[in-house]
């Protein structure tokens, strides 16, 4: 639906019982966060916090909160959408060809970005709008839902422009209240890219935040576009409403719809301390130095909301934008890389450290057992393929040999491979490799590791999920052992010391493993943790802990390995998913906090949001 404004959104939502009020004062640290976590917990609807401690402005999140809500705000734009994907996401195709993409035509005008006049905007400060911190290690407030525009320097104009989602730091740390901001980005996203140019010419990159304003403009800022789109052109057609913009006195780009707008320079070579920030990871992103913004004017409507979201262990509210993104562009996946059939972001494991793939398998199809070929090739596109190329585990499958497989059925899946994976031959690492700034399974920052693990052709093994008896009588070593599922097992022994330590603990490992007769056969995986119970309980416990806490290089062990011609392989895969020193911190909620967002939600009386 083509909404004017966030507010007009809003009430929308409330209209058709997809968001509920609160009026009661609810202080911006940490108790909003805590009430929008129990909501979205329960796949509740949107929040409008009317009262915000310390501020003028109300606030709303969850806005996204689920798939179905998502879709009711897009309703009138959605399918036309999912047709533009096949124009490879360039509503402008649809323009010079207006019979060939009959009713999608009007949807592709909207694209086209309008210059306007001005808007009705007051000026505020940093210090006056809603300054929420989600987690209570957070190194201050946040911006958690911006739109960070930039501009080339070498190109200007909104069609050059990149819109993005970068976190913002607006309170704590070395910044000076109201005159300085941090900004968190890699140099090699777009905004990134801008200011490396504007840096080499000495000149200080121009930035507008915006916060608020139609969804479509927060949806576009996160969207997988093709390099050189512009982000403002699909967040017009998925709002079936131009791209409102125009230029302020300091020549600053400002979007005309837009309930906030935040402008500012960042100048080469001024960074600050950022950080740290609880993350999608479910752990503490560290701080690190980062660019600073010497902030400018802070713009903002008359009846302006400030949107926010809380990240933190998925699945949380970003689960649903990526969600919203696949039913976008899965049927674009094939046409990017081809032989895919389908890719799985694994958002139980924090979305970026492990792929599911399903590719084509086509080099050898007259060897009655095959081998993993044209797979590794993919495999190699797809870790070379934007956000896919942060994964570190990714395990891919043949097409032809379950064509009913269902890539998002990870037990079915894992199960799938495992029976088929020759694991002497089908592990593949990349080592000394980059992984995500907010992964600190590596020993450094940007640093780690990735592994394939590539099936195809017939089982090879049955799966059982019983438990092999080398690792129940050996208790002085294994103190707790728990069946995850078939062909998985998770045990605990000691504490994490040093990789050295481990090496040590896992010769012992290993002599004892190697006495089994059937675990290579049964059991091909084994994950090595702190905490058997919490691993094995729950298929998110086992994702989230195994592939959030390892680095493959370092953390993978095998039982009975071997090396021929420099290739890794073992019988038994073991990967040490103990949490070890260098890892960030978990994200916990505050007793305290808990219990008065619990004398808060009896007050409202509200069954939609549930108490501790």
């Amino acid at each position: 639906m083509g909404y004017k404004t966030l507010h007009e959104c809003v009430l929308d939502l409330e209209r058709h019982n997809h968001l509920i009020r609160i009026k009661e004062e609810v202080d911006p640290y940490l108790e909003m966060a805590s009430i929008h976590l129990r909501t979205y917990e329960q796949q509740g609807p949107a929040i409008l916090f009317e009262n915000v401690k310390g501020s003028q402005f109300m606030a709303v999140s969850n806005l996204f909160g689920t798939l179905e809500r998502s879709k009711f705000i897009f309703r009138d734009t959605f399918t036309n959408i999912q047709k533009l994907v096949g124009l490879k996401f360039n509503p402008l195709l649809a323009l010079k060809h207006p019979f060939k993409y009959v009713g999608v035509a009007t949807t592709a005008f909207s694209a086209l970005p309008m210059k306007v006049s001005g808007a009705n905007f007051k000026e505020t400060t940093i210090d006056k709008v809603p300054l929420i911190q989600n987690w209570v290690m957070d190194g201050g407030a946040f911006v958690t839902l911006p739109q960070v525009y930039t501009e080339d320097v070498d190109s200007p104009g909104i069609m050059n422009a990149n819109l993005g989602m970068y976190r913002i730091q607006l309170s704590g740390n070395e910044y000076k209240l109201n005159s300085e901001i941090g900004l968190h980005y890699q140099l090699h996203r777009g905004i990134g890219i801008h200011q490396t140019k504007s840096n080499n010419k000495g000149q200080p990159l121009k930035v507008s935040i915006f916060v608020g304003g139609p969804p479509a403009h927060s949806l576009a800022a996160v969207m997988p576009l093709p390099e050189g789109l512009s982000e403002m052109t699909f967040a017009g057609a998925l709002n079936n409403r131009r791209f409102r913009y125009y230029y302020d006195a300091d020549g600053h780009c400002i979007s005309a719809d837009a309930d906030f707008v935040i402008t500012g320079e960042v100048y080469p070579m001024e960074n600050k301390p950022e950080g740290p920030f609880g993350d999608h990871l479910g752990y503490y992103s560290l701080k690190h130095d980062f660019p600073v913004m010497r902030v400018k004017k802070v713009y903002h409507k008359p009846d302006a909301l400030w949107a926010f979201t809380v990240v933190g262990r998925p699945p949380q509210e970003d689960t649903s934008f990526g969600a919203l993104i696949h039913e976008l562009t899965g049927s674009a996946i094939p046409l990017e890389i081809p032989g895919v059939h389908a890719i799985h972001a694994v958002d139980a494991a924090g979305v970026h450290p492990l792929l599911f793939a399903i590719g084509s398998e086509r080099y050898t199809p007259y060897l009655e057992q095959s081998r993993p070929q044209e797979l590794l090739t993919i495999a190699n596109q797809i870790l070379g393929k934007n956000q896919l190329s942060l994964a570190k585990f990714l395990f891919i499958t043949n097409y032809a040999d379950a064509p009913m497989l269902d890539i998002h059925n990870e037990p079915a899946f894992l199960q799938h491979l495992l029976e088929r994976i020759n694991l002497q031959r089908d592990l593949h690492f990349y080592t000394n490799f980059t992984i995500d700034t907010l992964d600190y399974s590596g020993t450094d920052i940007n640093s780690g590791s990735k592994i394939v693990l590539a099936a195809t052709g017939k089982p090879i093994r049955i799966l059982t999920d019983t438990i092999d008896e080398e690792l129940t009588k050996n208790q002085n070593v294994f103190t707790n052992v728990k069946c995850i599922m078939k062909g998985i097992i998770a045990f605990s022994t000691n504490k994490f010391s040093t990789y050295e330590q481990a090496k040590t603990e896992f010769e012992i490992i290993n002599s004892l493993l190697l006495l089994s007769k059937n675990l290579h056969n049964q059991t091909p995986l084994l994950v090595w943790c702190d905490d058997a119970d919490f691993v094995a309980a729950t298929t998110n416990n086992f994702l989230w802990a195994t592939f959030t806490r390892c680095n493959p290089s370092h953390d993978v062990y095998g039982v009975n390995t071997t090396v021929t011609n420099k290739h890794w392989g073992c019988d038994v895969m073991v990967i040490d998913a103990r949490i070890k020193p260098h890892h960030a911190p978990e994200l916990k909620t505050v007793p305290e906090i808990e219990t008065r967002v619990d004398a808060i939600i009896n007050r409202l009386n509200n069954p939609k949001i549930g108490t501790v």
